[in-house]
């Protein structure tokens, strides 16, 4: 677990706020079916795919995969500089996100983005070890690490997560 404490602590205050601002419907499926941060963070481990959703400049809604990884009570995600998706959050970094394992785990998430390496500017202060660690996950000549791939970090506004057996969930990331 890559979380420190004030990482977890902000997590859990994040998926309560949530719920809690949540409508009456999501309340009823959710309540009693959730994970909490400490949870949340054993489950969503290496690399998650991601449903990503960014509008377009016509406010049309557009939905792609994306690797997603969960570090630090946040999700990362790359994709190609040339990828309409690049141009999107480019012009408006707001973005949703969804995880989801059949009916055994769901994990939605509104926030905005972060680019972390942007292209001829200074990136994120922490960016060489979040490079680090995507080099080590996909090695060091997977990509044109400086040219060929943007790194967003979303920050969350909202998020919740749908799980009604963590028993079942964490005996399936064992096997």
């Amino acid at each position: 677990m890559r979380d420190t404490p004030e990482e977890l602590r902000e997590l859990q205050a994040l998926l309560d706020a949530s719920l809690s601002r949540s409508t009456s419907h999501l309340r009823s499926i959710v309540t009693e079916r959730t994970l909490t941060a400490e949870q949340l963070t054993q489950i969503l481990t290496g690399m998650c795919t991601l449903a990503l959703s960014t509008v377009t400049a016509k406010g049309e809604p557009r939905i792609s995969g994306v690797d997603g990884h969960f570090l630090h009570g946040k999700w990362y995600f790359g994709t190609a500089r040339s990828a309409a998706k690049a141009r999107h959050l480019a012009a408006r970094p707001a973005a949703s996100v969804a995880h989801m394992r059949g009916e055994d785990l769901g994990v939605f998430t509104h926030g905005t983005v972060e680019i972390l390496n942007p292209q001829g500017g200074v990136p994120a202060p922490d960016w060489p070890d979040l490079l680090a660690y995507f080099k080590d996950f996909y090695g060091d000549d997977a990509f044109d690490w400086d040219d060929e791939v943007v790194y967003y970090r979303l920050h969350p506004h909202w998020m919740t997560v749908y799980a009604p057996d963590f028993a079942k969930l964490t005996a399936a990331s064992q096997s």
